[in-house]
């Protein structure tokens, strides 16, 4: 079967079942683009970002296209009228339906975009995990759903700090709508996977860091639907145990000192120092308060 697909005319015919579901998402992402001119661009502009192009911006990917200016790509980009929601939905049907599996796990995370002026919507002097320390740039907070098949970003939205909210003159300036507030990040992470859940995404696991997993409100509404998670928390966590509340790091240190508790290393896969290796202990603490939790 491999051998088939390797021949010329294997190739040429995996190449047109390419270029015929290319053709048929870009069809279907055009229907939430306003304008005709805008949606012969984007057809260009999703080639340009599948190819061989080094840096994936509008003037390498004008250059790509045989253009001399980007202004194209620029008002696809900054300018043009979209469904913005309705694009949002089909591109997570489209990855949940390629992606989808009894395992899969919807990952919250963010990230930072550097930025050196001011001018740029949401953005200031504020940590950033990409740079690794406080920096100017903008948050952007992300949904992904993984499984054994690959992963994908289903959802986004840009992480809008007080300072910005309250100040509308430079909210309109940057074109942010007025109904736009800010909110924290859990909350724009809650939001999201609401939205999903709703919208028949299932996963095994919902999993986040301690940013997320600290938002007692986060689990609590994945509990209130019983759906499962894994996020990491502080040592300064409270949980139940028994008839008191313990902090997390108490708890650790009473079990680093049990010679007899059982400690499991595991790897979380490769990372960029090597094997991403963690000590691991079940222990069993109360239930939340959703009952059948």
């Amino acid at each position: 079967m491999l051998n088939d697909l390797l021949t010329p005319e294997g190739l040429r015919e995996q190449a047109h079942v390419w270029e015929s579901e290319l053709s048929s998402w870009v069809a279907e992402l055009g229907g939430y683009v306003k304008r005709a001119e805008a949606r012969e661009r984007l057809g260009a502009y999703l080639r340009g970002l599948l190819g061989d192009i080094e840096r994936r911006n509008s003037w390498q990917l004008a250059e790509h296209q045989g253009d001399t200016r980007p202004y194209g790509f620029q008002h696809l980009i900054n300018r043009a009228r979209w469904d913005e929601d309705g694009a949002r939905d089909a591109v997570q049907q489209r990855v949940y339906q390629a992606l989808r599996d009894d395992d899969g796990v919807l990952v919250v995370d963010e990230t930072g975009f550097l930025k050196k002026g001011r001018h740029s919507a949401g953005v200031k002097r504020q940590y950033s995990g990409t740079a690794g320390r406080i920096e100017n740039c903008q948050i952007g907070v992300f949904l992904g759903y993984a499984s054994c098949w690959g992963q994908g970003l289903i959802d986004r939205t840009l992480f809008l700090p007080r300072d910005w909210a309250e100040d509308r003159k430079r909210c309109r300036q940057a074109g942010i709508p007025e109904t736009v507030g800010h909110k924290p990040k859990t909350a724009l992470a809650r939001d999201m996977l609401v939205h999903a859940l709703d919208s028949g995404v299932t996963a095994r696991w919902v999993t986040g860091d301690a940013v997320y997993g600290e938002s007692f409100q986060l689990r609590w509404a994945l509990e209130e639907r019983d759906q499962g998670y894994v996020m990491a928390v502080s040592r300064k966590t409270h949980v139940w145990r028994g008839l008191e509340q313990r902090k997390v790091g108490d708890l650790l240190t009473v079990l680093q000192e049990n010679a007899e508790f059982d400690w499991t290393r595991l790897s979380a896969g490769a990372g960029s120092q090597g094997p991403r290796l963690s000590d691991w202990a079940f222990l069993a603490i109360n239930p939340g308060p959703f009952q059948g939790w």
